[in-house]
C-alpha cells in the first residue's frame, strides 16, 4: 500500500502539472518536476524513483551529501540503476557549505550573492568542475527569507555571469506561505519579469525559473516556471 500511496501521489502531481501546461498553453514536459526529499525516509525515495521519478532535491548539505550514495547503495539493493538520481540542491547555501557543494549537483538554486558565486566559481575551477546555478530571488520581500533583493537581481546576475566555471541558468524564489491565488501570480510574475529584464540586459539565454511548491506549483507554472519542488504532495509529512 506504501508503495502505491508514494506511486498514486506521484502520478497525480504529474497529471496536476500536465494539466497547469495545457491551461497556459505550454507544451506537456516543459515543467522540470523536482521532487523534494528533505526528512523524507530513503525507502520513500527508492519508491519514487521506482515510479520513474529521477529529479530530487535537497535543502541541507550534508544530508545531500551523505543521501547521494546512500540511495545509489539502496537503488542497487532493489534492482535499479544507482545512477539514476539526479539531484538539486535547492535550500539557502551558506558560504562556508560553497566548496562542497561545488561540483556535486545538477543545479544550486540558492545562490544569493556575488560572494557564494565567486566561492563556488573558484572552488569548481581548483576541480576541474563547473557547476550550473540560480539566483535567489527574495520575491516574496519577507525579512525571514534568503534571497537578493529584486532590485539587484540584473546587477549581481551580470558580475555572476561573468565567472569561470559557473553556469547561470535563471532565477529561483518563493512566494509567501499563505499568500491568495491572486498575489501568489503576481509574486511569480514578477520574478518572471525579472527574468526577463536580466536575459536582455546580460545576453544570456537564463531559461529556468525554479518557483512554485506543493501548495502553489500550479499557479507558478501559469506564470511561467520552468522547475517546480514539490515534497509533501507527493511524500507526505516529513519525519521529524
Amino acid at each position: 500500500m506504501a508503495d502505491l500511496q508514494v506511486a498514486d501521489r506521484l502520478a497525480q502531481v504529474r497529471e496536476n502539472i500536465t494539466a497547469a501546461c495545457a491551461r497556459a498553453g505550454r507544451p506537456e514536459g516543459s515543467v522540470q518536476l523536482v521532487a523534494v526529499t528533505k526528512r523524507i525516509a530513503l525507502p520513500l525515495v527508492v519508491q519514487a524513483c521506482t515510479a520513474g521519478q529521477t529529479h530530487f532535491g535537497e535543502n541541507r548539505i550534508p544530508d545531500a551529501l551523505d543521501r547521494q550514495p546512500q540511495l545509489k547503495n539502496l537503488l542497487i539493493d532493489a534492482g535499479l540503476d544507482g545512477d539514476l538520481p539526479v539531484w538539486h540542491f535547492i535550500g539557502h547555501l551558506q558560504k562556508n557549505k560553497a566548496n562542497k557543494a561545488a561540483g556535486r549537483f545538477a543545479m544550486v538554486h540558492g545562490v544569493d550573492s556575488l560572494e557564494l558565486a565567486q566561492r563556488l566559481s573558484r572552488r569548481c575551477e581548483s576541480d576541474g568542475t563547473d557547476q550550473p546555478i540560480l539566483l535567489e530571488v527574495n520575491i516574496s520581500g519577507e525579512a525571514q527569507k534568503n534571497g537578493l533583493p529584486p532590485e539587484r537581481v540584473i546587477e549581481v546576475a551580470a558580475e555572476v555571469a561573468a565567472l569561470p566555471h559557473l553556469e547561470l541558468r535563471g532565477l529561483m524564489g518563493m512566494a509567501a506561505r499563505d499568500a491568495s491565488a491572486g498575489l501568489l501570480g503576481e509574486t511569480f510574475a514578477h520574478l518572471r519579469h525579472l527574468c526577463e529584464d536580466a536575459r536582455s540586459t546580460i545576453g544570456l539565454p537564463l531559461p529556468e525559473l525554479s518557483m512554485g511548491m506543493s501548495g502553489d506549483y500550479e499557479v507558478a507554472i501559469a506564470e511561467g516556471a520552468t522547475t517546480v519542488r514539490v515534497g509533501g504532495a507527493i511524500f507526505g509529512p516529513r519525519l521529524p
